[in-house]
């Protein structure tokens, strides 16, 4: 575990040097977020809800959707990709901790700045212009926080698996860009998954994709109940169990067949 953290520290050093990439991807979620907030007050035109979602959630949601994307890399990942490409995955195989958890610590440290200088920054500067909805309670509140951590771990489990189609093709960014628009379509990042017809919510039920984004969302706008928030906190823990077990058959069987030329 000491290994770990300190991978996580040195990590999340790292990333905080990057000021400027920093602010940038800060003012560019606001402005699209702000975008999409107008689109949300154009669609509702003085309805009160559309599919049990009211005007003030939907822009919530919008706020949070935005804040969650340096969080959770909702556009792009290809560390794991390029570090087989380069040949460095012959190296971080042979340190002294399991793969995902080696990058599992690097893309904590990583998904903590993010959600500290552009998630928390970005909700603050949209409650300056909008009337958000805030957690109610200090159990929903918790819910909340253990939403968020969940849904990392799914997300970066996720982005792992996609990522090791890297040992089997020359080039896989296409493929990582194919399922980075799948993701987003399924976990509600263009649009609240209640907005969509029931036949796309009906199959989205059946991938993980949901509980990244939509879930955390719902329970922090209260509209799951105790046991219903309860059953999607357990669904994002199997979700992430199931992706996780998944890239560990993967890897195993892409190093059987990964080699490394040069030195």
């Amino acid at each position: 575990m000491r290994i770990f953290w300190e991978l996580t520290k040195t990590s999340l050093q790292r990333h905080l040097t990057y000021r400027a990439a920093t602010i940038a991807g800060l003012v560019t979620n606001f402005f699209f977020g702000i975008l999409r907030a107008a689109i949300f007050v154009a669609l509702y035109d003085q309805q009160a809800e559309v599919g049990g979602l009211s005007l003030q959630g939907a822009i919530t949601f919008a706020a949070l959707a935005q804040a969650f994307i340096g969080y959770l890399s909702l556009f792009s990942w290809f560390e794991l990709m390029n570090s087989v490409y380069t040949g460095d995955i012959s190296s971080d195989l042979l340190k002294p901790m399991n793969y995902f958890a080696f990058w599992l610590a690097q893309d904590l440290g990583r998904a903590l700045v993010n959600l500290l200088l552009r998630g928390l920054v970005l909700m603050a500067g949209y409650a300056l212009i909008f009337d958000l909805i805030w957690p109610k309670s200090i159990l929903q509140m918790l819910a909340v926080l253990v939403a968020i951590a969940f849904s990392w771990l799914l997300s970066f489990a996720w982005r792992f698996l996609i990522n090791l189609s890297a040992l089997w093709t020359p080039n896989a960014r296409g493929i990582l860009r194919f399922f980075f628009v799948f993701s987003w379509f399924f976990s509600g990042f263009l649009m609240p998954l209640r907005l969509y017809p029931d036949w796309v919510q009906s199959i989205s039920r059946f991938t993980p994709f949901p509980h990244m984004l939509n879930s955390v969302v719902e329970i922090y706008l209260n509209m799951l109940s105790g046991p219903e928030v309860l059953l999607t906190l357990l669904a994002q823990l199997l979700w992430a169990t199931i992706l996780i077990a998944a890239g560990q058959f993967v890897l195993r069987a892409g190093v059987r067949r990964l080699v490394i030329l040069g030195g």
